[in-house]
């Protein structure tokens, strides 16, 4: 009976040892720290039956646990100084030890949920302190119909309007709100606006040019860049590419072959030399912006309609450019109450060409006038000779007192009876 109860006593210890020998083992393996193997020695008498590990000075263990986060901390032993004998048997402090390492995972625990604690909950109660210091943010409208609701929070449209530009009539346009809500003033922006101002555009003018043309805000430095450099490389002065710019906003969204095919266009179809071409776009800088159809619509009008040569039509648009858009409703009124009503012939009206580019209801007022007054004479072999020019240019109470020799108030007396 002594020999079985020895055997199985023998039996639980082999089991223990193995048992810690793995613990061991995978101790090295997950924090590889040098192995330590364990020596251990029979006893002289064999009859006390006792086992006991014997670790070497060198190869002895500081007791550690591992908390929930996979930190190890040292336990200090009260005896580690003299070497660890540990019995496989239950020893006096083993159980204080294991409720110290027990209070100390709850602790550890505690803090890991700590660490993970969820963030405070908005009906959480405050102070009033504390909620005076809480600054609530305004929420930008994920859509509107007017820019209006944006300014507030976008510095780009703020600054914009500090710069005079009219967000009522920007906003109608298909996808420009949408554009300059997604433009930085510093990054996009702020260069654009040192270029035009460069070019010579005026500062006052700025707000009245990006109104007509937020699409300047989009064009890259280079491009804008190359297309001053050929304005300049064709001999237009600093000036002429200033006032170019500001008169025609879109000019610069141009493409340099798109420029160059424009300036040849008028100086072939007209015939004119280089100045002239380059004086012509310089005074109505819009013909090289805008669609060509009018242009040639009422050079053909001129030549086929209104029976002028094709020098007496260069020399009418060179003096007056606007002719080459204007109406050709307005056009050919105008021709007709001049040449067929008044009796001016062709040579006149090529002479002072601005007849052309007055308001056809001045012309008929102060004809009529002229007419009941007995001085409508346009010849100029004839006397008291009215010129066209004077006809059509001077202020009323110049045209009255130089030319009708009548008084405003009867000229104003006249017009209530027309």
């Amino acid at each position: 009976m002594a020999s079985f109860g020895y055997q199985f006593y023998r039996q639980c210890s082999l089991l223990r040892v193995s048992s810690l020998v793995a613990s061991l083992h995978t101790l090295r393996i997950q924090h590889a720290v040098q192995p330590l193997v364990p020596v251990y020695s029979l006893p002289a008498s064999s009859s006390s039956h006792k086992h006991s590990w014997v670790i070497p000075e060198r190869c002895r263990w500081k007791t550690c646990r591992f908390t929930s986060t996979g930190r190890a901390v040292q336990l200090q032993d009260k005896n580690n100084q003299d070497g660890l004998q540990n019995s496989l048997l239950p020893y006096e402090g083993q159980n204080q030890q294991k409720a110290a390492v027990l209070e100390s995972a709850v602790t550890d625990s505690q803090l890991v949920d700590l660490e993970s604690a969820s963030p405070l909950s908005p009906f959480e109660e405050i102070s009033d302190e504390e909620a005076l210091q809480i600054v609530a943010q305004p929420q930008l409208p994920p859509a509107s119909v007017t820019l209006r609701d944006y300014v507030d929070q976008s510095e780009t449209l703020s600054k914009l309007v500090l710069l005079g530009v009219d967000l009522s009539k920007l906003e109608q346009r298909p996808n420009v709100g949408n554009m300059l809500l997604r433009l930085d003033f510093e990054t996009d922006i702020k260069e654009r606006l040192f270029f035009l101002k460069e070019v010579g555009v005026e500062e006052s003018h700025l707000g009245y040019f990006i109104t007509k043309n937020p699409f300047i805000l989009t064009e890259s430095m280079e491009n804008l860049q190359d297309r001053v450099s050929y304005l300049k490389s064709k001999k237009f002065s600093p000036t002429a590419v200033a006032r170019m710019v500001s008169k025609a906003p879109y000019l610069l969204n141009f493409s340099v072959e798109r420029l160059d095919n424009r300036l040849g266009f008028f100086q072939k179809e007209l015939g004119l030399n280089v100045h002239k071409t380059m004086d012509l776009v310089t005074r109505l800088p819009r013909l090289l912006t805008g669609s060509l159809e009018p242009v040639k619509e009422n050079l053909k009008v001129c030549q086929i309609e209104l029976g002028f040569k094709e020098n007496e039509v260069q020399h009418i648009v060179t003096r007056i450019p606007k002719l080459l858009t204007a109406s050709k409703k307005k056009l050919t009124g105008i021709f007709d109450y001049l040449h067929n009503t008044m009796g001016i012939p062709h040579n006149l009206i090529v002479k002072f060409p601005q007849a052309l580019n007055a308001k056809l209801l001045r012309i008929k007022e102060r004809h009529l006038f002229l007419k009941h007054l007995g001085r409508a004479q346009y010849d100029p072999a004839e006397p008291n000779y009215i010129s066209l020019n004077r006809l059509v240019s001077l202020p009323d109470e110049v045209f009255c007192a130089e030319i009708a020799l009548a008084s405003l108030n009867d000229f104003e007396m006249f017009q209530k009876t027309l």
